[in-house]
């Protein structure tokens, strides 16, 4: 359901088809070919675990690293998959200023 709104979001909003082809269409802005530093904020379902990286399905599911399992082991009832973080991937301790002031602290244009 949340993905469903994103996506018409995405539509509506921006003009975009929810496709890799329409998504990739969008311009580049101006900085990113004079910008020597820029601060990339990425940020999925990964963050619910919030555990070692957004690299944390591989290391449970590709890699199997015994900390990434024990982790599961501990904090989700068996069967749970990484999809099922999704459900729980709100948003709701978000603090868009917060990041913001983050930002302008750190010197970036």
């Amino acid at each position: 359901m949340r993905l469903a709104l994103l996506l018409l979001l995405i539509v509506v909003v921006f003009g975009y088809d929810p496709t890799w082809q329409s998504i990739d269409s969008r311009p580049v802005p101006d900085w990113y070919d004079w910008s020597k530093f820029g601060i990339f904020c990425h940020w999925g379902v990964f963050s619910v675990p919030a555990h070692t990286s957004e690299w944390f399905w591989w290391y449970w599911k590709g890699e199997k690293s015994k900390d990434a399992i024990d982790f599961m082991t501990k904090n989700y009832k068996p069967g749970y998959s990484y999809a099922d973080f999704a459900t729980d991937f709100t948003a709701e301790l978000f603090d868009a200023s917060q990041f913001v002031d983050i930002v302008k602290h750190s010197g970036a244009k």
